[in-house]
């Protein structure tokens, strides 16, 4: 079988240089084309990959990703996402966003969270693999989700399709900084952010619109900037129903995760980062009391791997039909 090309725009960024390390071993796959996230940069080396990718990162270009691929990654920022990739599904073949432009379907949340994403006359599907499968497979596009909804939703997704949950979703959730992305600000500066933890945007969190897309109900959600490189835990506070025991929560995430390679059921053992950097697994755990109801839920991921390039990569082996580890292990 001949690979798939695939190009790569915005590969200098932590998830572009992570999905082009990534795609770079894919053994279906054949990275032709790998740009810059704008046509004003020049063309440069990647010497973090040495001796893993050989090529050269040059400049935008949208006529170039799309007459020398069959499927093209855009691990962008969302206003240049929303400008190229119309542009790009104008011209055909298969396309793995990795921003947040194309997400949200409600009009008015998209006009708010954002505004430069225009509408489009076809399907886009959304990204989560162990809950999207078959409309990844079939989809033009698919806007991969990022790293809090990918942890807050695959703890969420079962208990809630289940019914178990009653009142609030309380999501507390802590990444390293290069979930910020790799443009510098005071935030993620050194000396701001080593030694301290911070929380941000608070009631004012794009992905809290599409955390509560997925679940169709209301949550809190408080990301925190810690001081590591790379990794997400989310903790989540909710309530059940008095009658739920621990044997009824674990059935339904192995009735949920059971077939999933890379969902790690963990139980009252709770995750930890550590457990998961550098990997494309997620590993949830949880404690129920089951004297009121309260159920606190753990689950850990690399932010760069699962909640951005891992992810993708898991996409693209479902959307043509590859072993969905390929790649990946």
């Amino acid at each position: 079988m001949s690979k798939v090309r695939i190009g790569i725009a915005g590969a200098t960024g932590y998830g572009g240089q992570e999905l082009l390390r990534l795609a770079a071993r894919h053994p279906n796959a054949q990275v032709t084309v790998a740009m810059a996230s704008s046509t004003a940069e020049d063309t440069r080396s990647l010497p973090a990959l040495t001796g893993v990718w050989s090529g050269e990162i040059a400049p935008l270009s949208i006529e170039t990703l799309s007459q020398n691929t069959d499927a093209v990654f855009l691990a962008l920022p969302e206003t240049v996402s929303a400008k190229v990739l119309p542009l790009l599904s104008a011209r055909g073949g298969r396309i793995f966003d990795l921003s947040g432009a194309f997400r949200l379907r409600d009009v008015t949340q998209r006009a708010r969270w954002y505004p430069d994403t225009p509408e489009l006359d076809f399907p886009v599907a959304y990204g989560l693999t162990e809950r999207c499968r078959e409309s990844i497979a079939q989809a033009p596009i698919v806007a991969c989700p990022g790293c809090y909804p990918t942890a807050a939703l695959l703890a969420l997704e079962p208990l809630a399709i289940g019914g178990l949950i009653e009142g609030d979703v309380v999501i507390d959730a802590k990444s390293g900084v290069s979930g910020a992305g790799k443009k510098p600000s005071e935030r993620t500066h050194f000396s701001e952010c080593h030694g301290s933890v911070a929380a941000y945007g608070v009631f004012a969190h794009r992905h809290t619109a599409e955390i509560e897309q997925e679940l169709s109900r209301q949550v809190t959600f408080v990301p925190h900037l810690v001081p590591l490189d790379r990794g997400l835990l989310t903790t989540i506070y909710t309530r059940v129903r008095s009658s739920t025991t621990e044997k009824e929560i674990h059935s339904l995430y192995l009735e949920a995760y059971g077939n999933a390679p890379f969902v790690r059921l963990r139980g009252n053992r709770l995750p930890e980062i550590k457990h998961v950097v550098h990997t494309n697994f997620c590993d949830i755990g949880w404690t129920l009391d089951t004297t009121g109801g309260r159920l606190v839920l753990v689950s850990c991921l690399d932010n760069l791997v699962k909640g951005a390039a891992g992810q993708a990569i898991q996409n693209f082996n479902i959307a043509f039909g590859f072993d969905e580890q390929a790649g990946l292990v």
